[in-house]
């Protein structure tokens, strides 16, 4: 069985949104990947950002940067 870890959930309003994320995540290097949406969680295109918590900052900084906004951002326990 896996280790449950806290995670950096970070979801968006629609799929293109989400998509242009791992999209801007991968040409900057920066940590984590796209997941679909954990069942804690509500979101209205069903796909999220999955990271460290610590990792918070330099993503908020990546998605301000591209003019991308999320729609909530949860560190939940799965």
């Amino acid at each position: 069985m896996r280790k449950k870890e806290r995670r950096l959930v970070v979801t968006f309003h629609t799929t293109t949104d989400a998509m242009e994320m791992e999209r801007i995540c991968k040409a900057h290097g920066a940590p984590g990947r796209m997941i679909p949406v954990p069942r804690e969680i509500s979101a209205g295109c069903g796909l999220a950002w999955c990271a460290d918590p610590d990792q918070e900052a330099v993503l908020r900084t990546i998605m301000k940067e591209a003019g991308l906004q999320e729609q909530d951002v949860h560190t939940i326990v799965f």
